[in-house]
């Protein structure tokens, strides 16, 4: 079976994007699927920030094996979705590849756009052949949706704020940004990958 790949970025690959990553891990067991995780600017060979680290063992993850690594074009080639955890991010990854504006998406505006989708759209994926190209049409139908999606009234509420050396408050403030997008995206992975059946 063809394996569907995600990727999460973020900056310096020791915080949200590991533990995004480790969360879409242990939420889509079972699945066809990988994930991975870089930075656009990793602190390359580090272990996962502490706190980060023990968010992800909290809430499922298995934090002990990460190790950062830079983001490089043939990541983004490999990915059939990217998840980048701020629109910064998403900038970053279409100057490498521009061709992967379409599979590219921050994770909170993902969520919102797989709020859109209808019947037809799911009707879509279900006629797909296999999981993987399931997968990849429900990438291919969010992309489309842009468009047509209600957009945030502040743009920046497409991002998941930076924990990186803040305080508490702020760490825990980008968990309770990003673990509902992960929560929230992962049973229509599931559903789509099945076909909604």
């Amino acid at each position: 079976m063809n394996t569907f790949r995600i990727l999460t970025v973020c900056t310096g690959n020791i915080c949200r994007s590991p533990l995004a990553e480790q969360l879409l891990r242990s939420e889509l067991a079972g699945l066809g699927i990988t994930v991975g995780s870089a930075g656009t600017d990793a602190l390359v060979g580090h272990a996962m920030d502490d706190r980060a680290a023990r968010y992800s063992a909290e809430y499922g993850g298995v934090p002990d094996a990460h190790t950062a690594r830079q983001l490089t074009v043939e990541h983004v080639r490999e990915s059939d979705l990217i998840l980048a955890l701020s629109r910064e991010h998403r900038r970053a990854i279409v100057e490498l590849l521009p061709r992967a504006s379409h599979t590219t998406f921050t994770l909170r505006e993902f969520e919102r756009l797989l709020d859109t989708l209808n019947d037809d759209d799911r009707a879509d994926i279900a006629a797909a052949p296999d999981e993987h190209s399931r997968l990849s049409v429900l990438v291919e139908i969010a992309a489309a949706n842009r468009g047509v999606a209600e957009r945030p009234d502040d743009p920046s509420d497409d991002d998941v704020i930076d924990p990186y050396r803040q305080d508490d408050a702020v760490y825990a403030e980008s968990v309770r940004q990003l673990v509902p997008a992960v929560r929230a995206i992962s049973p229509t992975l599931h559903r789509a990958g099945a076909g909604f059946r």
